[in-house]
C-alpha cells in the first residue's frame, strides 16, 4: 500500500492527482473502451475528489458495495487512504478487471448480487456509490440497513437527488436512455428522496450530512455521509 498521506495538508490536491494517475495506469491492460471509460471516470467524475476530501486520517478497512471495476478502492489504496478494500459486485468480468488492476494491493473482490444482500461483512467504512437507485425500494432499504450494521465508522452513499429540478430531470432521462447502451447497468432507475435515506441511517445511530456531488456535470448526484 502507498504510504499514508496527509489528506488535510496543502499538498492534498497534488497527492490526489498523483494517486488518480497511478490508479488509472493500473487499468492500462483493459480493453480500449474500458480503459478510456475508467480514465474518464477517474478524471472527470467529482465523486473521487469528494471522497478523498473526506478521508481525514483514512477510511480504515473499506467495503465497496457495487464496486464496478474497482476503481474507487484502487484509488483509495494508491492514495494510502484505506488499509484494505473488499469490493463486491455481481459482474464477474468487471471483478476480474478489478483484481488485475489491484495486483499487489490489499484488495479482494467477491461476486455478490446486492439486490439480495443479507449481511454485509464488517468494515470501518462502507461505500454505496451509484448502486442504491438501481435497486427496487425494498432492496434499497435492505442494503442500506445492512451497510449500517456493517460499518464501524462511516457509510458513504452517492445517489441522484429527486428534488434538484432540471438536474433531476436530466439525470433520470440519461439514466433511462443509458440502459440501452450500458447492458451491465441495473434494470431500474429508482432514486429515492434524500430524506428517506438519511432517516434510515439516522435511525440506525448515525449522524448524517448531505452535499452536492455534481461539480462540473449536469447531474443531480448528492453525497450522504453517515458517521457513528
Amino acid at each position: 500500500m502507498a504510504p499514508t498521506m496527509s489528506f488535510q495538508s496543502g499538498g492534498a490536491a497534488a497527492a490526489f492527482a498523483q494517486a488518480r494517475s497511478r490508479a488509472a495506469q493500473r487499468y492500462r491492460d483493459c480493453p480500449r473502451f474500458d480503459r478510456f471509460y475508467l480514465t474518464g471516470k477517474l478524471r472527470h467524475d467529482p465523486v473521487y475528489a469528494d471522497v478523498f476530501a473526506l478521508a481525514g486520517d483514512g477510511f480504515g478497512h473499506v467495503l465497496d458495495a457495487g464496486c464496478g471495476r474497482g476503481q474507487l478502492g484502487v484509488l483509495l489504496l494508491e492514495a494510502g487512504a484505506a488499509e484494505t478494500v473488499l469490493a463486491l459486485d455481481w459482474n464477474a468480468a468487471h471483478l476480474d478487471q478489478a483484481r488485475d488492476a489491484a495486483h499487489g494491493l490489499p484488495f479482494r473482490a467477491e461476486r455478490r448480487d446486492l439486490a439480495h444482500a443479507a449481511d454485509l461483512p464488517a468494515a470501518d467504512t462502507v461505500f454505496l456509490i451509484d448502486i442504491l437507485y438501481q435497486l427496487d425500494t425494498a432492496a434499497q432499504d435492505a442494503l442500506l440497513l445492512s451497510a449500517c450494521r456493517s460499518a464501524r465508522s462511516r457509510v458513504v452513499v452517492r445517489t441522484p437527488d429527486t428534488a434538484a429540478g432540471l438536474r433531476s430531470a436530466i439525470t433520470r432521462s440519461l439514466e433511462v436512455l443509458g440502459r440501452r447502451v450500458w447492458p451491465h447497468a441495473g434494470a431500474r432507475v429508482n432514486p429515492r428522496p434524500m430524506g428517506d435515506l438519511a432517516a434510515t441511517m439516522s435511525a440506525a445511530g448515525f449522524a448524517v450530512t448531505e452535499s452536492p456531488c455534481w461539480r462540473g456535470t449536469p447531474f443531480a448526484n448528492r453525497l450522504l455521509v453517515a458517521r457513528r
